[in-house]
């Protein structure tokens, strides 16, 4: 997937604020994700990208005056240095938690009210080795209702190369 097209997929007005924010992109990867949604976020928002493997960022894709800062660590862990969030990111990585629902109350724990959640994931029930606990849209909405979060949004589903399936991105957030 291009840059483009990540952000194309992500976009809501839910995300474009005037002021500063601060958000995660658990599970990160290269960054793909990080930088579309850096694309919305006005300036001087931060930006925690988290992944297991290192990675380097390229400040010419993500806007002046927005800080991005970069966490070796697993996601899945209990215990990330995150608190007060504005938002999370989770593109293609949710999938590989086992336990979603327990998952998905501590990420309640990152968030400050009104913090959005906004997941990218394959929209299938079908479990592989790159896919172990698949999350179609349908199940996303019934787990992020059960967790308290609310107007689970599906923003926008894209044709995926993997599997000839589809890729959604949706959104929702926690009550005040």
């Amino acid at each position: 997937m291009e840059l483009n097209e990540a952000i194309d997929l992500i976009n809501t007005p839910q995300l474009k604020q005037e002021r500063p924010q601060n958000w995660a992109d658990l599970g990160c990867g290269s960054g793909l994700f990080t930088y579309a949604l850096a694309q919305y976020l006005a300036p001087k928002s931060h930006i925690y990208a988290v992944d297991k493997h290192l990675v380097q960022f390229n400040k010419h894709f993500y806007p002046a005056g927005l800080h991005l800062q970069f966490l070796q660590a697993d996601f899945t862990q209990i215990g990330l240095p995150l608190h007060n969030l504005d938002g999370i990111l989770m593109a293609n990585a949710l999938h590989y938690v086992k336990q979603q629902a327990n998952f998905i109350e501590q990420l309640k724990s990152y968030l400050q009210p009104q913090g959005k959640l906004l997941i990218v994931e394959y929209d299938t029930n079908r479990a592989n080795q790159w896919v172990p606990f698949p999350l179609p849209f349908s199940e996303l909405k019934s787990l992020l209702l059960e967790a308290g979060f609310i107007h689970v949004t599906k923003l926008r589903s894209r044709a995926s190369v993997f599997n000839n399936g589809t890729m959604y991105a949706a959104i929702s957030s926690l009550p005040t």
